[in-house]
């Protein structure tokens, strides 16, 4: 018993004489540097710092603030007044533990309510050889007969996966503009509302030059559109109908906000075919001033233009593309997610505005 008693005791100063492990030390990011430009109502922040494992920026005007988490340090945001805001930017090593940075920048929004940039290119109302068929140049305040509507999901996202309800109501006509509005809200079992507008059944054109003038939005998971679709849709379906995407985005970082696409999609023996090509401006986005996106059409090929500049053409001599000698209706929307962009994350801001200045077709 002696024994066994006094191998217990030593068990136990074994134990007792064990030292815990000191808690680890958190390492907070350093040199966190902000860069901040202001593009007409928009903040564009974009930070680095050494070890940082995301960022938070926060935007106040008096009382209210509005919070973006971002992974890569990059977040934008729309004033809907002028005035004086601050910028407060986090490098953080987690949510409790961070270095910060407070800046304060001065905003003011001259293009009134739209929001629309005030600068860009435009393109003219003449051209050799041809003349204007059809325009709207969206003035007033109602859209004209011209246009009508799809409402819903089209059952599926519209094929792609798309996460918006289309409304007729996410859109206004103002100040010389159309804007088609994105907004993050739950409705019918969506977690965002859109429009989505066409000349479907009312205006076509086989042939041509089209040109729209606009400013996109931004953001990842944004998808703004210009595009035409074969008249013969409701009895051919799609692909076989053709499809022309006169200007297609997908927003996000990198160059993304910066890159439109041009693509033409049709039935090539029963499969769906394609062909395409981008255009990326040298700075800059889409959303901080206006371009104009053309097409110019005939019964050789299709030419993609960015502000009157050639950057893709398709020939359709070939039998195989025979839709494309059709009439064709146009459709302007404004898409969140789908199998393209992908969703929005903590970085896209809501609400997101497409200004579309004029439409233009010449024969």
């Amino acid at each position: 018993m002696g024994k066994m008693n006094l191998i217990f005791l030593l068990v136990i100063g074994f134990f007792s004489c064990e030292k815990p492990n000191p808690p680890a030390s958190v390492v907070l990011p350093t040199n966190l540097v902000t860069a901040i430009n202001v593009n007409g109502s928009v903040i564009d922040v974009q930070a680095t710092a050494e070890n940082a494992n995301f960022y938070t920026v926060t935007f106040i005007r008096g009382a209210d603030s509005t919070v973006i988490e971002t992974t890569n340090g990059s977040a934008s945001f729309t004033c809907s007044v002028s005035g004086t805001y601050i910028v407060r930017t986090q490098a953080n090593t987690s949510y409790t533990d961070y270095i910060s940075k407070t800046d304060t920048v001065v905003v003011n929004v001259t293009s009134g309510s739209s929001g629309a940039p005030t600068t860009g290119y435009t393109s003219p109302l003449t051209y050799a050889n041809y003349s204007l068929v059809w325009d709207d140049e969206f003035n007033g305040t109602t859209l004209s007969s011209d246009w009508t509507f799809d409402i819903g999901t089209g059952s599926g996202g519209w094929g792609n996966n798309e996460l918006q309800y289309y409304t007729n109501q996410n859109h206004s006509v103002n100040n010389g503009y159309l804007e088609i509005t994105a907004k993050e809200e739950q409705f019918n079992a969506q977690n965002y509302t859109s429009t989505r507008l066409k000349t479907q059944g009312i205006k076509s054109w086989k042939y041509g030059r089209i040109d729209i003038r606009a400013a996109l939005p931004y953001g990842q998971g944004i998808w703004p559109a210009f595009w035409m679709l074969g008249d013969n849709i409701s009895s051919v379906s799609w692909p076989t109908c053709g499809e022309i995407d006169i200007m297609e985005m997908i927003g996000g970082a990198g160059a993304n906000d910066r890159t439109v696409h041009g693509t033409v999609h049709w039935n090539e023996n029963g499969s769906h075919a394609q062909f395409g090509n981008s255009k990326v401006l040298s700075s800059g986005r889409f959303a901080d001033e206006f371009h104009v996106f053309s097409i110019v059409w005939n019964q050789n090929s299709i030419t993609w233009l960015l502000d009157n500049v050639p950057y893709n053409t398709v020939d359709i001599t070939p039998a195989n593309m025979s839709a494309f000698h059709n009439n064709f209706f146009l459709i302007f929307n404004l898409a969140v997610g789908g199998n393209w962009p992908g969703s929005p994350d903590g970085t896209t801001v809501f609400p997101q505005k497409m200004y579309v200045d004029y439409v233009r077709v010449f024969q």
